[in-house]
């Protein structure tokens, strides 16, 4: 007996079916742990590695993407939120070969969107033209409804950790509020700018031990950044260290972050709440084979 796709009878109907997109959120609780710049340089690693990559600044109302990258977007996520724009026209190209969503600096509506406008940022990525394989997502800091909803619609959470007693605290209360209320068990952790070899698994195991105390997560470590003169320096030439200093020991920290993470899972199919490219997924699920009689 034959067995024939019921749900796309024509060959080329399933090859242009948009594949499912890895969709990771970097976040980490408190504010000044390198979010952000670990944001920038893991998508400049991926890119050079051949991933069409999309890097969200989600820190709608403090945005720092366009200014670590040198970028003057004309328009922003502002222009989205208030209909005069559609996402498509707001991204940017980066000169890193990836693409950005450029979001407001200094507008206080942006700080305080609801969270019907959160989602609806969300749904955006539904309508987008632009191919891609990476979507980066650089939260805010705390742990605010933002933050959670972003984490929430993402796949993996990228959660940053560097050697101060609230960075652990902070990031042990994120993934406490985004477990126990937004269903998240599993996150990927990296420590950044540590001092001495070791020292981010040193911190990944304080972390560890008290979340394996209190909560019924699973914590990955997937390694340090080093404190790095060279990354110093490319911050203020405004260009991610992975370019402006490939042999630097923190460029070489984020190529080999940037290889796990291109082996990080994307699910089969939708869990349950909205996520960013959710109707991929659907569709991913959705093409099965049957028996036909």
């Amino acid at each position: 007996m034959p067995l024939l796709d019921r749900t796309t009878s024509k060959p080329e109907a399933r090859r242009s079916a948009p594949e499912p997109v890895l969709v990771i959120a970097v976040t980490g609780g408190k504010g000044g742990v390198g979010k952000s710049t670990v944001a920038v340089n893991l998508a400049t690693a991926m890119s050079a590695a051949g991933k069409r990559v999309l890097l969200l600044d989600g820190d709608l109302g403090l945005a720092n993407i366009d200014v670590m990258l040198g970028l003057s977007p004309r328009h922003t996520l502002a222009q989205l939120i208030d209909g005069t724009c559609t996402l498509d026209e707001i991204i940017v190209d980066a000169p890193q070969g990836f693409q950005v969503v450029p979001a407001a600096s200094g507008v206080a509506n942006m700080a305080n969107m609801t969270v019907t406008q959160h989602l609806n940022i969300v749904q955006a990525f539904s309508s987008l033209s632009t191919r891609l394989d990476v979507l980066i997502v650089d939260t805010a800091a705390g742990i605010s409804h933002g933050v959670l909803q972003f984490s929430q619609a993402a796949q993996q959470v990228l959660v940053v950790v560097c050697d101060e007693p609230a960075s652990i605290t902070d990031a042990y209360a994120l993934i406490k509020v985004l477990s126990r209320n937004h269903g998240v068990r599993e996150f990927q952790v990296v420590a950044n700018m540590t001092r001495t070899a070791g020292e981010g698994a040193a911190l990944f195991k304080k972390l560890e031990r008290v979340a394996a105390r209190f909560l019924d997560v699973i914590l990955n470590y997937v390694g340090e950044v080093p404190e790095d003169p060279y990354l110093k320096r490319a911050i203020r030439e405004q260009r991610p260290v992975t370019d402006a200093y490939p042999a630097s020991p923190a460029a070489m920290a984020f190529k080999k972050l940037a290889v796990k993470a291109d082996k990080w899972p994307v699910p089969t199919g939708p869990r349950g709440n909205l996520e960013f490219f959710v109707e991929r997924l659907v569709r991913r699920n959705a093409v099965r084979l049957e028996v036909v009689q």
